[in-house]
């Protein structure tokens, strides 16, 4: 017997419930197993055993097969004795004319080799004899009721089963039978491989062994066609053109072709024929008589005939079913190898194409065909390693060739030809596939690297089909969406369409590692990771020109990248945890997955569109600040109507961006946050640009000097000075209102300011919550915390109120009430220039300021210009210049002046807080103090601090003490200008022998 390749019995169950559960439904099994093209019949596949140079009809081929195959089995059984049998005896005598081989009784089904091996599904029917002769010997006239008895009694025998098998009739059988029988006893011992047969049956027959001449012309015909293809078209040993035997055969053919010859056992024409005949089938390679006839053994001819003798094997009733005697027929067949040329390898190529060729025909309804077929291929395959044979290897290559391209063309498509109930057929087909091409790609050449050879081809071949069927399979996808919006055109579609493909790219990746991937790791172990790369690849060539035509960021451009990096992260995943074990870990899957990067594009896209606004909103800021005139009267907070509009767009922008459909807000924040804050802080400081600062209205100190008796006011009488204290009084209230830094549009500044600094804080906890709505914990939130947010926004809010606080004081005491304080107190006599013009003054500013700014930082704008007129009393007394003189007698009217001016600060209660007041007027006081000391006291107390501080000078005199700024009763700057504005001789002369003061600038 013939081997087989085991096959998993697990698979073979599977097969054959997948028959069983689809046989009622085959119509269903057609339409889906190829709905792009028609499976050809099987006369329309091409054959691989090549074609013959002569017509031969199927039916002349069927015939000659089983004179073959008669002769073969009498042949084998030989040694019994032969004997004759009349047509009249046949009936009852059959058996005992038979040889043993046509004796042999059927076996089971049940013990049917073959079918489990291969297999094949059992049928448990016995074969209706009349019903198949009815059919091959339609139109010859009806059997009689005995005939029909001993049919049945018959088709127990393999011999019989033959015949009707093959479609013969019995008046045919019964004279093919008489033929041999005479050839037998003629030729006694002489074995049927040493015969050429045609010969021997012309010889036997005459025109009168027939109905009619007709049929007779015809059998004759048919014989000598046989010859000609045997012996001159396709040898078993290559022909010369020129043999003679060669030579008259052609001519006794061509004669029979015009004159059918004359046939018999004393024909001289066929002792002619037979004289050439034997002389061209007894050839042999080395010239030497081996007694072997050769003239059906050439190629392709020989698999013509086996291929029919094989085809014996199926049903006549069922063309998909191998019929349950299938062991004994194949064991029959097999004794025509000697005559035909064919050996093991040879059968299980040309059975395994038989079986293939049954499938297609079929319409591939009989899967157990291909599981048959796949499992001879492996035989096949193992044959095809060790033989070098020429012939063979061209039959191999044509047959591997043709199921080779039968099956790529399901399986480079094989989400169009498979699917969950019948994936084991894709088993099958695919197994047949790579067998087929290792068989293809085998060289022969170095066996040691022969398997690393077959793996190669098996990944080769399972990637191009994986990469092709997905391909096609994504292409579907995508045409189907775009087809199933032109028909809905006029609805509104919620998702774009690449998000949809997207999702749907992302289950038939999950349907491929669920359904098709078990099956292709078997020859591929990375056919998870190569279908993810292939499909990564395909959605990347669509979102590439999607992102290529993006301007700027849109709800739908956001909605299809985030399902692209959906998407790429459920491929890559799959693809590394299909690599896990592999050599490389899975590198060169994932390096082929080049990276959509939508994260990237995202942030690309989002950063455009915050510099897109945060530009506008710095145009803006420049174009509105021009504008801005700072009215109190603009609204009842009294802050910027500008700054109302920049808090305003800055929410906006920061609801939009939340508003955003992406997943990285907490990661873009940042840029977004830094924009805006520029933009408010370019606003801050736009706004306090060109208000000035304390040093702006310090006026600059003279230089030291002795003071000189009177004043340049002297000339002046009371009531005038008075006057124009008055006027100066009158200038308070119209010129700061009108001025674009007037006191009021200062506090304006101020109080816009505190309003964003604010709503900066209400803006920053907004920012925490849609933080923590979009799914961020707290922890991570703090990169981006409220100590983080807009800080250059509120560092630029604290340091303007502090410079315009600063600005608006110094600006009232010395500008707007310098007339009253730097130019009017104490000038001259100490008596008439006291502080009450400039309280008066500066009682009417606090209150401007108080009704003007806002409640939050009135305090602190009070406070400072507090500090500025303390700064400006001690101003006057320590650098008012010469025309200033004050005595000690004097001290006690500054000490009044400057609680007035406390008083003034605290209102009874209503002001600052006393505690506050304290504290910036103690350094006042304390300068105040050596204004009581005498002055004799005073030069030695200034001796005393200038030596420990500076030390004498190389001429031992004292030396200048710089001025510090920073007044104090220990400061020897201080002490010297108390010394140079004291009215007595002591000082005078101290002075003028220290330092050479001059009395005058």
């Amino acid at each position: 017997m013939m081997s087989y390749a085991h096959r998993d019995t697990t698979t073979l169950a599977k097969s054959k419930t997948h028959f069983e559960t689809n046989k009622d439904n085959t119509k269903m099994v057609l339409q889906y197993s190829n709905p792009t093209s028609k499976i050809p019949p099987l006369e329309e596949l091409p054959n691989p055993f090549g074609q013959l140079s002569l017509h031969l009809t199927q039916s002349e081929l069927r015939e000659t097969a089983y004179e073959i195959l008669i002769g073969a089995s009498r042949s084998s059984g030989a040694s019994r004795p032969l004997t004759y049998v009349s047509n009249s005896e046949r009936t009852m005598e059959r058996s005992r004319s038979t040889s043993t081989s046509l004796q042999r009784s059927v076996t089971s089904a049940a013990a049917s080799k073959v079918k489990k091996a291969l297999g094949l599904k059992s049928r448990r029917k016995n074969l209706g004899s009349d019903e198949a002769d009815a059919d091959v010997d339609a139109g010859q006239g009806k059997h009689s009721a005995s005939q029909c008895t001993t049919q049945k009694k018959r088709s127990s025998t393999v011999g019989e089963l033959m015949r009707v098998q093959m479609r013969v009739s019995e008046q045919t059988d019964s004279r093919v039978r008489r033929a041999l029988l005479r050839v037998a006893a003629g030729q006694l011992g002489r074995r049927m491989e040493s015969m050429v047969l045609p010969l021997e049956l012309l010889q036997q027959f005459k025109s009168s062994d027939f109905p009619n001449q007709l049929e007779y012309e015809a059998w004759q015909k048919r014989n000598l066609k046989i010859l000609e293809a045997g012996l001159l078209l396709h040898p078993h040993l290559p022909l010369d053109n020129r043999d003679s035997s060669a030579q008259q055969l052609r001519q006794i053919i061509r004669g029979a072709s015009e004159k059918p010859m004359e046939t018999g056992k004393h024909s001289q024409s066929i002792q002619a024929l037979r004289n050439v005949v034997m002389s061209l089938a007894c050839r042999s390679f080395d010239g030497s008589g081996s007694g072997m006839c050769h003239w059906a053994d050439g190629v392709p001819l020989n698999f013509h005939l086996y291929r029919i003798l094989l085809e014996s094997c199926f049903d006549v009733g069922d063309e998909t079913a191998v019929i349950d005697e299938v062991d004994e027929v194949l064991e029959l067949i097999k004794k025509t190898w000697i005559i035909l040329g064919i050996n093991e390898n040879l059968h299980n190529l040309c059975l395994a194409w038989v079986l293939f060729s049954r499938y297609i025909a079929s319409g591939q309804v009989g899967n157990d065909l291909l599981f048959a077929t796949d499992s001879l291929l492996l035989e096949v395959e193992k044959d095809a390693k060790d033989l070098k044979d020429p012939a063979y290897r061209k039959i191999l290559s044509s047959t591997m060739s043709l199921i080779l391209s039968w099956a790529e063309k399901q399986l480079l498509a094989y989400h169009e030809n498979f699917y969950g109930s019948n994936i084991d057929i894709m088993e099958n087909v695919l197994s047949l596939a790579i067998s087929a091409a290792r068989v293809l790609a085998a060289d022969g050449s170095q066996a040691n690297h022969r398997k690393w050879k077959e793996l190669d081809v098996a990944c080769g071949r399972v990637d191009s089909y994986i990469r092709s069927s997905l391909q096609r399979a994504f292409s579907q996808e995508k045409e189907k969406i775009i087809s199933s919006r032109k028909t809905a055109k006029n609805q509104q579609h919620s998702l774009p369409m690449l998000s949809v493909l997207a999702q749907n790219i992302t289950d038939l990746a999950f349907n491929e590692k669920e359904i098709f991937s078990p099956i292709l790791k078997r020859w591929h172990p990375l056919a998870t990771g190569v279908a993810a790369a292939k499909l990564h690849a395909c959605y990347g060539n669509e979102l590439k020109q999607f992102v290529s035509g993006i301007t700027e960021l849109t709800p739908d451009a956001v909605l299809v990248l985030i399902a692209s990096d959906k998407l790429e992260k459920n491929l890559v995943q799959m693809a590394v945890a299909d690599s896990v074990d592999s050599d490389d870990g899975g590198k060169a899957i994932i390096q082929e997955m080049t990276p959509y990067e939508a994260e990237s594009v995202i942030a690309n896209l989002v950063k455009s569109w915050i510099k897109t606004r945060v530009d506008r909103l710095q145009e803006w800021v420049e174009r509105n600040l021009q504008q801005e005139v700072w009215n109190p009267r603009a609204n009842k907070e009294r802050f910027a109507p500008s700054a109302v509009e920049v808090l305003r767009i800055i929410d906006e922008t920061l609801e939009a961006f939340f508003l955003l459909p992406i997943a990285t807000h907490q990661i873009l924040i940042p840029d977004l946050m830094n924009g805006l804050d520029a933009c408010l802080q370019n606003y801050i400081i736009k706004s306090k640009s060109g208000c000035g600062s304390k040093d702006t209205f310090l006026p600059p100190l003279p230089a030291l000097t002795r003071c000189t008796a009177g004043s340049k006011f002297g000339v002046f009488k009371k009531k005038d000075r008075s006057y124009m204290v008055q006027v100066r009084k009158s200038q308070v209230g119209s010129s700061d209102v009108d001025d674009y830094f007037g006191i009021p549009k200062l506090c304006v500044r101020i109080n816009t300011m505190h309003l964003i600094r604010k709503e900066v804080e209400v803006l920053e906890k907004r920012i925490t919550s849609n933080l923590t709505n979009s799914g961020y914990v707290q922890d991570s939130i703090v990169t981006v915390g409220s100590d983080k947010m807009f800080e250059l926004s509120v560092a630029a809010c604290v340091e303007g109120i502090q410079q315009l606080s600063e600005a608006t004081a110094y600006r009232i005491i010395f500008h707007n009430l310098n007339h009253v304080s730097w130019d009017y107190l104490y000038v001259g006599q100490v008596s008439s220039a006291r502080i009450e013009p400039f309280l008066q003054l500066l009682e009417q500013n606090l209150e401007i300021v108080s009704a003007t700014v806002h409640d939050r930082v009135r305090t602190r704008v009070i406070t400072q210009i507090m500090k500025a007129s303390f700064d400006g009393f001690l101003l006057v007394l320590l650098a008012g210049g010469p025309s200033r003189a004050f005595t000690v007698q004097d001290a006690a009217v500054l000490d009044e002046d400057f609680r007035f001016l406390m008083e003034l600060f605290w209102s009874d209660g209503d002001g600052l807080p006393t505690d506050l007041i304290d504290k910036y007027s103690a350094a006042s006081k304390d300068v105040l103090s050596l204004f009581h000391t005498e002055t004799v006291k005073l030069v030695e107390q200034y001796k005393i601090v200038t030596l420990n501080r500076y030390g004498a000078s190389d001429n031992s005199r004292l030396p200048l003490p710089p001025t510090s700024g920073q007044w104090s009763a220990a400061d020897p700057n201080t002490i010297l200008r108390v010394l140079c504005h004291r009215n007595d001789e002591v000082a005078t002369k101290f002075l003028k022998k220290t330092y050479h003061f001059p009395k005058k600038l």
